[in-house]
């Protein structure tokens, strides 16, 4: 095994073990925020621990993201979940491994539910869809996220490959729509209507490059781009993709923190902020594009940078001697600067604190192949 680097003292599995061992000792599996709900806020930080659970082989990490999804799926495999929003259908991701090793139909009942909303949630006119009913004809960066990994894993374990086809389309009519050809970066969002106030007059597009949706979009890509046979036709023109997107990624890294900005590319202007979750999901997708040989391993220098970044800027020992991730955006939709920049933060918001374990498992696996 390789040496790994030290970020204030610690590994990065370290760290990742200690940010699921904080809330784990905080909260029991149901009762992580908010509770008691199927939603992708627990999906995300309990992927990261599935993720943990693999490198380490440590149960109790297994254990604790089955009894999650268990206290929420009854034995017929029944459970309660938004029928009207791809943000639902991210979760689903735990019920993959537990089936693989339990073999229970349950899960496979409930893994079809999810699948099935992709028949009957709204869409554009172009096929695109909806992020949310609330939202209509607007498709969102956070979507191809919330929906695209696992619908390509749903379609290759249950033999619908035509469910790869269906999220490349997506992933097709973000890029389509949402560019930005002065940054190569990507705005949160486009409203095929052009009716909301957010609205750019021409492009219909968000006004605004926010650095989690780009993060959810860099992570979507290069998940997708893992899952597709090396034959595929659209697999080149991908990685090409995500080669230009983390090449201008790095152009907009603060300097002096290693961080990314909340308004990605107006780290300029006095208002506006260095985000922790945003910056966690650009590291985890560098580091893993590195990792499967996507990207140039040079932009391992931007992720390392960036992870220093946020073990000295916004972890914190809490009383109790656990760990707390600091600087994590609140939940967010699509408005104006101005509304980005005044939004709040939380410390451990399961987006940040998942976006952080997956990225330092990505670190491990680097120092790790060394």
């Amino acid at each position: 095994m390789g040496e790994q680097l030290l970020f204030k003292g610690k590994e990065p599995m370290q760290w990742a073990e200690e940010a699921c061992r904080s809330l784990m000792d905080q909260y029991e599996p149901v009762k992580l925020p908010p509770k008691d709900r199927w939603h992708y806020h627990q999906g995300v930080f309990l992927c990261g621990m599935r993720d943990v659970w693999e490198v380490t082989e440590n149960n109790e990490y297994y254990e604790y993201f089955k009894e999650y999804v268990d206290k929420l799926v009854d034995e017929e495999g029944n459970f309660y979940f938004r029928r009207s929003e791809l943000d639902a259908i991210q979760p689903g991701l735990l019920l993959f491994p537990l089936y693989e090793k339990t073999g229970d139909k349950r899960y496979k009942v409930a893994a079809d539910k999810l699948r099935n909303l992709l028949k009957t949630l709204n869409m554009t006119k172009a096929g695109g869809f909806w992020h949310k009913d609330k939202y209509p004809y607007q498709m969102w960066l956070d979507g191809l996220y919330m929906a695209g990994p696992y619908t390509i894993e749903y379609g290759q374990t249950f033999d619908e490959p035509e469910l790869v086809d269906l999220v490349l389309h997506q992933e097709g009519l973000m890029r389509k729509h949402t560019k930005d050809e002065k940054t190569g970066l990507y705005f949160h969002g486009y409203d095929e209507s052009g009716e909301t106030p957010w609205s750019v007059p021409g492009t219909n597009t968000a006004p605004e490059i926010w650095g989690r949706s780009l993060g959810w979009y860099g992570m979507a890509l290069v998940n997708i781009i893992e899952r597709l046979p090396e034959s595929h036709p659209k697999r080149q023109e991908l990685i090409e993709t995500l080669q230009e997107l983390v090449a201008n990624i790095v152009k907009f890294q603060d300097e002096e923190s290693g961080l990314w900005y909340q308004i990605v590319d107006k780290g300029h202007l006095e208002d506006n902020w260095l985000e922790s979750s945003g910056s966690a999901l650009f590291v985890f997708a560098i580091a893993k594009a590195v990792n499967k040989g996507y990207v140039d391993a040079k932009y391992m220098e931007a992720a390392k940078k960036g992870y220093d970044g946020i073990v000295n800027n916004y972890i914190e020992v809490t009383p109790t001697g656990g760990i707390a991730l600091t600087g994590i955006c609140i939940g967010t939709s699509i408005g104006v600067y101005e509304y980005y920049v005044d939004r709040d933060t939380i410390a451990n918001d399961l987006h940040g604190v998942g976006a952080f374990v997956l990225a330092s498992v990505q670190l491990y696996k680097y120092f790790a192949s060394k």
